[in-house]
């Protein structure tokens, strides 16, 4: 299962910060298969800030992430600094 975030934060430095949280939950998530974290390098008007691409081997392992004490930490911080977001996810 593959799980994309799109982010945009009122700062440029927020979303800096929002990549390092998440970058550290790699290791600490089992079901977590693989992270990539990119903050957007162009800056334009349709870029996103921040991407986030995860892999699960299923869906429980997404399920499994997504109420992760280390997981819920990282997002409830981003919410709180985000002014948007979207997301993709397929098999």
């Amino acid at each position: 299962m593959n799980h994309v975030v799109f982010f945009r934060f009122p700062s440029i430095e927020l979303a800096h910060d929002a990549a390092s949280r998440l970058r550290a939950l790699e290791g600490v998530v089992p079901t977590l298969l693989s992270i990539e974290v990119g903050v957007d390098a162009l800056r334009t008007e349709r870029s996103w800030d921040l991407c986030l691409i995860t892999r699960f081997a299923d869906r429980a392992g997404l399920d499994a992430y997504q109420v992760h004490p280390a997981h819920h930490e990282v997002a409830l911080w981003i919410r709180a600094h985000m002014t948007a977001a979207a997301s993709v996810d397929w098999d």
